[in-house]
């Protein structure tokens, strides 16, 4: 007999009793991965492999998490876009993050990628809505797409994201909007000075953004 006894983060409104009433605008209908008809299609199309269980339900691409359920808008895969945007060169480097409001953390701002939307398209789309920064005008260099350890994931519902790296001359005004607290530029030479920064303004760094924002570090390195 298994001792796994993970815990169960669907909140209210996603609750089959909940969905039966009212779906949200930004999630499926689905009760449960049973209730999802176009698995081979998903799986298809998924940004990171993923499979399924002997019942049919997607697994996690990294295994289990200590939670079942749904705290996002699709079982199984969950697409975001993040955007990196960063000012500056060497030690005088800066990179822009919101506070987000669900958990009040510093993170990069982004969001979920719209229906039909491609990832660029929405790299721009959720940093203007966030940060009133528009880079329609920028081609980013998509620095790789990747499952992120985000505080909503579950074994069965998970966020893959395509990080994109901006490089801009000089910062520029970013005012908090959306789903964003506030709008703050840091220092960005190295990982250390950011968190240093962030710590030093009585807030935290969004723990699942660390290895995107290590990436675009390293890219800069080169």
């Amino acid at each position: 007999m298994s001792d796994y006894t993970p815990i169960d983060i669907t909140p209210p409104e996603l609750r089959p009793s909940a969905l039966a009433r009212h779906v949200p605008d930004w999630a499926e209908a689905a009760p449960t991965p049973d209730d999802v008809q176009n698995w081979e299609q998903r799986q298809t199309s998924a940004l990171i492999p993923f499979s399924l269980d002997a019942r049919g339900w997607p697994m996690h691409p990294h295994g289990r998490t200590g939670r079942v359920g749904r705290n996002l808008g699709k079982w199984g895969e969950n697409r975001a876009a993040d955007p990196i945007v960063v000012a500056g060169h060497g030690e005088d480097r800066q990179v822009l993050l919101i506070t987000r409001d669900d958990i009040h953390e510093e993170a990069i701002p982004g969001g979920m990628v719209d229906p039909g939307e491609a990832a660029p398209a929405a790299l721009v789309r959720e940093l203007r809505e966030e940060t009133g920064v528009n880079l329609a005008d920028h081609e980013p260099l998509i620095l790789g797409q990747d499952v992120v350890d985000d505080w909503r994931q579950s074994d069965h519902a998970w966020v893959a994201s395509t990080s994109g790296l901006y490089l801009l001359p000089a910062t520029v005004t970013a005012v908090a909007a959306s789903d964003a607290l506030r709008a703050t530029w840091y220092p960005f030479s190295s990982l250390t000075l950011l968190e240093n920064a962030i710590t030093a303004a009585g807030r935290t760094l969004y723990n699942a953004h660390r290895p995107l924002l290590q990436r675009a570090l390293d890219h800069l390195a080169e």
